[in-house]
């Protein structure tokens, strides 16, 4: 079951949501779909993500997991907390090594495929769609 949420108008564009199906931890879902909208663009250095007491309201979890993922963005120095003020995307591009980077991208590809097998899409359905994406955003730029 998908929960979709929204956010304050002074928050970044992009709308949280938890796939309970997937297996994928509530705190590994944030992390990655923060780090997914920091990749495309959707998140730049300055935007406001919501309290965390307001994302764990809106996708109805426990405060604790949404301190989780913001404390792990914040160790891999994605976010930055300002006490009475909020968290934000850091403006400092995000530095990693190799090993880490390839431990991400196997991490994001278990998960995609974790949640498409869920919804009975096979791997092999995935990569030509993925051609297709890729194909579209080049005739895009």
């Amino acid at each position: 079951m998908s929960r979709p949420t929204s956010r304050d108008a002074k928050s970044a564009a992009l709308i949280f949501s938890l796939d309970l199906a997937t297996g994928v931890p509530a705190y590994r879902q944030v992390i990655n779909q923060i780090l997914g909208a920091v990749a495309s663009g959707t998140l730049k250095g300055g935007d406001q993500l919501p309290t965390v007491r307001q994302l764990a309201v809106d996708l109805s979890i426990n405060p604790n997991t949404v301190i989780r993922a913001y404390r792990e963005l914040e160790i891999r120095n994605v976010l930055s907390t300002q006490q009475g003020i909020g968290t934000f995307i850091t403006t400092e591009p995000v530095k990693r090594d190799e090993a880490m980077r390839q431990r991400q991208i196997d991490n994001l590809v278990s998960d995609v495929m974790a949640r498409a097998g869920a919804n009975g899409i096979t791997g092999a359905e995935l990569v030509v769609r993925l051609r297709e994406f890729i194909s579209d955003q080049k005739r895009g730029s």
